[in-house]
C-alpha cells in the first residue's frame, strides 16, 4: 500500500507542475514565430512545432511537457523501435494464418495477390501516420490524432477509440497460438482446457515482465523480435531450397502451376481475407504509439517505420512462397493455426516437426510481449486525459510500483484478453477475432485518414516534418471504404469463415463496440447536464512526475 500511495498527487508537486506550465505556456505564446522560422532538425525534432505554431491543434486536455512527463523517459532508439515494430509484425499472422487466407481466396495466385496489396496499403497507411506522428510526437497514436482533429462533440473521439482499444485491445489470439504450438511440439493433444491453461500463463508473464521488471522486458522484446526475424530467414531459405528440388519434397512446383485455378469470386471472401492479411502486418504502427518513450521521435520514426515495414514485407512474401512449394493446397486448408509446423514437418519430417515448432511458439510469445508493451501505453494515455474509469484515474495512469512502466495500464490491457481466452472454443476464437479486431480498426483508419484531408485544408501552413503524398492518402482511403461495405455482402452459401457464426456477425461486434463508445460518452458529457451537472477538468501531478486530468462534478449556474 505505501508503494501505491507513493504515487498519488503531492499537492508542492502538483502547484510546481502548473507554476511550471504557466510559465511554459506564456513562453510558448511568443514560441511560434521563431519555432516556425527553425531549420535545423535538431530543434524541430525536441518540441511539438505544431501545437506551437497552432494552439488550436493540441490533442486533449494536456500540453505538450504534461503529456511527455513521467516514466522511464526517451530511453527508446532507432533499433529498439524497428525492431518494435518487426516484433510486432512477425508472430502469430505470418506463422498461422496463410491457410485460412489461402482456404478463402481459393487460390495461390490470389493468395499471394492479397499479400502484395496488404504490403502496398501498410505502406500508404505507414506514410499517412508518419505524417501524423511527427506532426504529434506523442504516445497513444490514433488517439492523439483523432483528439486534434475532431475537437467537436468534446471528447467523443477520444471515447469512441477508448472503448476500441480496451474492449478489442487483447492479446488473446498470440496467446492462443503459443498455446496451440507448445503443445503440438509436445505431442500433446490440445483440449479446451489445457490450451487455455497455457494462453492464460503466457499473459499473465507477459504482464509481470513488463509491470515489475521494465528494463529486462524491452531486452527480452529486442531478443525476441532479433529471434523473429532469424526464424522467417530460415524459412525463407529452405523454402528456395525446397523450389530447388534439395528436399525430400516431390514436387515444389506444384502448387505454382495454373496459380489461379479455383479462386473465388465472392468480393465477401477477399474482404475477409484482407482483414487477416492486413492483421498479420498490423504493427507498422507500433512507435507511434509509445513516442513519449522514443529518443529524438520524429527522425527516429522517419528511420524506424520503413525499414522495419520493409524487412516484414518482404520476407512475408517471401515466406508464402516457401509454403505453397512445401504443401499441397489440402493440406494447407486443414492445418488451421499451425500451417508453419506443417511446412517443418513436411520439409524436414515428424520430429524436426515438433521441436521447429516450438521456436513458432516463441515468435509468437515475442508477438504478444511487444503488443502489450504498446497497449499498455496507449491505455495510460487514455487514463491520463481524464476518461473515467473505475476506482479513478490517478491509479491507472500512474507508474506504480517501479515509476517506470505502467502495470495498471498492463491490467487494464489483461483483463480483456484472459475473457477472450476463457470464452469462446480456441478453434473458433481465432479466425474470429481476427475479424473482430479489424473491422473498428478500419472504421479508425477511416476517420484518421479523413481527418488528414481536414487538416490539409484547414491549416495548411503548420509544419509538417514529413508529408504524404496525396494520391497515396486516397487509395487508402478507397481501400478502407471498400473493407467496411465488402463485408455485409452475402457470400456463396451464405457461409462465413467462422462457422456456425454468422458471416456478418463480426461486423456486428465491431459496431456495437464502437456504440458502446457513444452512450458511454453521452452517460459522461450529456445525461449530467439533464440534472444541472457537468464534469470540468483539473491536472495533477503524481510523485512519479506523470500529469493526469481529472474531472469533478460542478453544478450548472
Amino acid at each position: 500500500m505505501a508503494s501505491l500511495l507513493r504515487f498519488l498527487p503531492s499537492r508542492n508537486a502538483t502547484s510546481a507542475q502548473r507554476t511550471s506550465t504557466d510559465s511554459d505556456g506564456a513562453r510558448n505564446e511568443k514560441a511560434p514565430a521563431k519555432l516556425a522560422q527553425e531549420s535545423d532538425v535538431s530543434s524541430l525534432n525536441s518540441r511539438e512545432i505544431v501545437t506551437a505554431e497552432d494552439p488550436d491543434l493540441n490533442p486533449g486536455e494536456l500540453s505538450f511537457d504534461e503529456d511527455t512527463a513521467g516514466g522511464m523517459g526517451r530511453h527508446l532508439g532507432v533499433f529498439t523501435c524497428t525492431l518494435l515494430i518487426v516484433g510486432r509484425i512477425i508472430g502469430t499472422g505470418i506463422f498461422s494464418t496463410p491457410s485460412s487466407i489461402l482456404n478463402s481466396v481459393g487460390s495461390v495466385g490470389a493468395s499471394l495477390m492479397l499479400w502484395v496489396l496488404g504490403f502496398v496499403l501498410s505502406f500508404c497507411g505507414l506514410f499517412i501516420w508518419l505524417e501524423l506522428g511527427t506532426m504529434f510526437p506523442r504516445s497513444g497514436g490514433e488517439k492523439v490524432y483523432l483528439e486534434a482533429i475532431y475537437k467537436k462533440p468534446k471528447h467523443l473521439a477520444t471515447i469512441i477509440f477508448a472503448a476500441n482499444a480496451i474492449l478489442l485491445g487483447f492479446t488473446a489470439s498470440g496467446c492462443i497460438v503459443f498455446a496451440s504450438n507448445i503443445l503440438v511440439s509436445a505431442g500433446v493433444e490440445a483440449t479446451r482446457w489445457n490450451e487455455r491453461g497455457i494462453a492464460l500463463g503466457v499473459i499473465f508473464f507477459v504482464t509481470l515482465l513488463h509491470g515489475l521488471t521494465p528494463k529486462l522486458g524491452v531486452l527480452v522484446m529486442n531478443g525476441l523480435s532479433v529471434f523473429k526475424v532469424v526464424l522467417l530467414l530460415f524459412v525463407v531459405i529452405t523454402g528456395w531450397v525446397v523450389l530447388g528440388g534439395g528436399t525430400r519434397v516431390q514436387d515444389p512446383h506444384f502448387m505454382f502451376r495454373d496459380a489461379f485455378a479455383g479462386s473465388s469470386h465472392s468480393s465477401y471472401d477477399y474482404a475477409t481475407a484482407t482483414f487477416k492479411v492486413l492483421n498479420a502486418y498490423a504493427g507498422w504502427s507500433n512507435v507511434n504509439y509509445v513516442l513519449n518513450n522514443v529518443k529524438d521521435p520524429v527522425r527516429t520514426l522517419k528511420i524506424a517505420g520503413p525499414l522495419g515495414l520493409g524487412i516484414c514485407a518482404v520476407m512475408y512474401l517471401l515466406a508464402n512462397v516457401a509454403y505453397f512449394a512445401a504443401a499441397t493446397k489440402h493440406q494447407i486448408d486443414s492445418t488451421g493455426v499451425t500451417v508453419a509446423s506443417l511446412f517443418f514437418g513436411n520439409v524436414f519430417g515428424a520430429q524436426a516437426q515438433k521441436a521447429l515448432t516450438v521456436f513458432v511458439a516463441l515468435s509468437a510469445l515475442g508477438n504478444v510481449i511487444t503488443v502489450t508493451f504498446a497497449a499498455s501505453r496507449v491505455n495510460q494515455e487514455l487514463a491520463k486525459e481524464g476518461i473515467p474509469l473505475p476506482f479513478g484515474n490517478k491509479f491507472w495512469a500512474s507508474n506504480w510500483p517501479t515509476g517506470m512502466s505502467p502495470l495498471p495500464g498492463l491490467i487494464i490491457h489483461l483483463i480483456p484478453s484472459v475473457i477472450i481466452i476463457l470464452g469462446p472454443p480456441p478453434s473458433v476464437a481465432y479466425p474470429f477475432i481476427l475479424d473482430v479486431e479489424g473491422y473498428p480498426g478500419q472504421i479508425i483508419n477511416l476517420f484518421v485518414v479523413v481527418g488528414l484531408f481536414w487538416l490539409r485544408w484547414t491549416k495548411p501552413h503548420v509544419t509538417r516534418p514529413f508529408k504524404v503524398w496525396w494520391p497515396l492518402a486516397v487509395f487508402f482511403l478507397a481501400a478502407s471504404v471498400f473493407l467496411l461495405v465488402a463485408p455485409f455482402l452475402r457470400p456463396p452459401g451464405g457461409i462465413g469463415d467462422t462457422p456456425p457464426l454468422p458471416y456478418y456477425l463480426y461486423c456486428l461486434v465491431g459496431i456495437a463496440v464502437m456504440a458502446f463508445g457513444v452512450l458511454y460518452w453521452a452517460a459522461w458529457r450529456v445525461v449530467p447536464r439533464w440534472f444541472g451537472y457537468e464534469f470540468l477538468p483539473r491536472k495533477e501531478t503524481l510523485s512519479d512526475g506523470t500529469v493526469v486530468t481529472l474531472f469533478s462534478a460542478k453544478r450548472i449556474d
